[in-house]
């Protein structure tokens, strides 16, 4: 007997199973075998991701990844006159690290046997009975080019007469698929809050720090040497899990903008079990790659199609040539995550033109759970009229502002281009 074997009814543990392993399918009901992206980093002294080197560092590291275990039964003779070989897919093989430890349970004796340039690994079993457990981590999340579908196989090869090459007798296949990046919504219970304090906003942090302690959520502050002066963490970072039958840990996305915040997430935020995962604008980044620009609604039905984990939300430009629009590479990612299928909204019509400047979820005590407020230029319209035929048209705008004009009232309501861009935008 030969059997590889994985997680495949997603119990959290390695079992024998009769569903197919070399076939993978979503939902509660479905099956097959998930991988993790080993992204984050449990040695606090290792210069990257866990996932960077070809090394087994500590036993933290080994619980990131999914076991496959090779079963083996039957007369000593057998496997003395055959070979059994695992292997990779070369399409795949940029994709995971597989290690083997042999009988023992010392981390030194961890070695990198399957993935990169290593295609295949002979492996001996002993006589009668014998279990080989292998571990197996993630290298790549889904993307543009890669589905998230992974296999490995082990072949039994007889050995041949001299000269002739050895021909495969048996093969055995288990699928994995890359777990995605599932990004949490804003109504979800908060466990840690990210703030940054700059030079004028020591009032604002005590506030949030304020809110924090009443909602019993430890508060990081990012302090001014960290965040050069740029307050919109918002902007720089967003978070995320990713989640296997065996473990779960949160991830955060760190985008193009690249400003004074540019190094916070990976000094600050990636360490033991808290991941980190990036993308690239090569053509540029735009106001639309700030994470302002990325949202996620809470669990919704859309014309009878289930989204248990919502759907993600980024703005965009109205389809015309010289818009705005999110980095082809952050698009191409949050697509390719398939379980919160974005949805891209026109915001272009905004100035800085992030989705979070005009719509945001908040909790409601009934059984959808959440309501999206949504801002009104034409309920804003309405209220400056109030405030007009109450006595107030001269009232200004914006007063305590620095470098900007602070029209009155009366001055918006006269401004007929505005009104007209309004009601467009409306």
């Amino acid at each position: 007997e030969v059997s590889l074997d994985a997680d495949i009814n997603r119990s959290g543990a390695v079992s024998r199973t009769l569903l197919d392993k070399a076939s993978w399918t979503w939902g509660p009901e479905g099956h097959g075998a998930v991988l993790l992206v080993n992204c984050d980093r449990d040695d606090p002294d290792a210069e990257g991701l866990d996932n960077e080197d070809s090394a087994v560092r500590s036993y933290n590291d080994l619980k990131d990844m999914s076991q496959l275990v090779l079963r083996t039964r039957g007369p000593r003779a057998i496997f003395a006159g055959h070979r059994l070989l695992l292997h990779v897919d070369f399409g795949d093989a940029d994709k995971i690290r597989v290690f083997y430890g042999g009988s023992g349970a010392e981390l030194e004796k961890f070695k990198h046997v399957l993935g990169g340039s290593k295609l295949a690994y002979t492996v001996r079993p002993g006589r009668h009975c014998h279990e080989s457990v292998f571990y197996v981590e993630g290298l790549a999340f889904p993307d543009v080019a890669f589905p998230g579908l992974v296999s490995l196989h082990v072949t039994l090869l007889e050995s041949p007469e001299k000269g002739l090459l050895e021909s495969p007798i048996f093969t055995d296949s288990v699928v994995f698929r890359m777990a995605p990046w599932i990004m949490t919504p804003n109504t979800a219970a908060p466990l840690e809050v990210f703030v940054c304090s700059v030079d004028d906003n020591e009032g604002f942090v005590e506030a949030v720090g304020a809110l924090a302690e009443r909602a019993q959520c430890p508060l990081t502050v990012c302090p001014a040497p960290q965040n050069r002066q740029d307050r919109w963490i918002q902007d720089e970072v967003e978070f995320g899990y990713i989640q296997a039958p065996h473990k779960t840990f949160p991830v955060v996305f760190d985008s193009p903008r690249d400003r004074g915040l540019k190094d916070f997430p990976v000094r600050s935020i990636l360490g033991p079990d808290f991941g980190y995962v990036a993308r690239q604008a090569p053509e540029g980044a735009s106001s639309l790659d700030s994470f302002g620009n990325l949202e996620v609604s809470p669990p919704v039905t859309v014309r009878g199609k289930e989204y248990p984990l919502g759907r993600i939300l980024i703005g965009s430009s109205f389809p015309r040539v010289g818009g705005r629009r999110v980095a082809k590479a952050v698009r191409d990612f949050l697509v390719a995550q398939k379980v919160q299928a974005p949805v891209e909204l026109f915001s272009d019509w905004l100035h800085v033109g992030h989705v979070d400047e005009f719509l945001s979820f908040v909790p409601a005590p009934d059984h959808k759970g959440f309501r999206l407020l949504l801002a009104s230029p034409s309920a804003c319209y309405q209220l400056l009229r109030e405030k007009q035929e109450e006595g107030y048209g001269e009232a200004a705008m914006f007063q305590g502002l620095d470098r900007v004009p602070k029209p009155t009232i009366n001055e918006i309501l006269a401004n007929e281009e505005l009104r007209k861009f309004n009601d467009y935008a409306q």
